[in-house]
C-alpha cells in the first residue's frame, strides 16, 4: 500500500500558496480563460507575477519558482474552463 502512495505525483513546496495568490490576483488582471479558450497570455503573464512574489518568499531559483506557478496557474485555468463550460 506504501508503493502505491509513493506512485503518486507530489504537490511542489508552495503549489497550494501560489494557486491561491493566482486566484486572488488574477480577478483584477485579463481572465485566463476567454470564450472557452486559454489565453495563454494571460496564464503567462499571472504565473511570471506569482513566480516573482514565490521566489522573494521561498528563495527558490527562477525556474523552480516559475515552474510551481505555471503548474498552479495551469490548474485554475482548467478548472475555470471546466466550471465555465458546465
Amino acid at each position: 500500500m506504501h508503493a502505491v502512495a509513493a506512485d503518486r505525483a507530489k504537490r511542489p513546496a508552495g503549489f497550494l500558496a501560489a494557486r491561491g495568490l493566482i486566484a486572488a490576483t488574477s480577478a483584477k488582471r485579463r481572465p485566463l480563460v476567454v470564450a472557452g479558450d486559454y489565453d495563454k497570455a494571460a496564464i503567462m503573464s499571472a504565473a511570471i507575477a506569482a513566480a516573482k512574489v514565490h521566489q522573494a518568499r521561498t528563495g527558490s531559483a527562477w525556474s523552480e519558482a516559475l515552474s510551481v506557478t505555471l503548474k498552479a496557474t495551469w490548474a485554475l485555468a482548467k478548472a475555470t474552463r471546466a466550471a465555465t463550460t458546465h
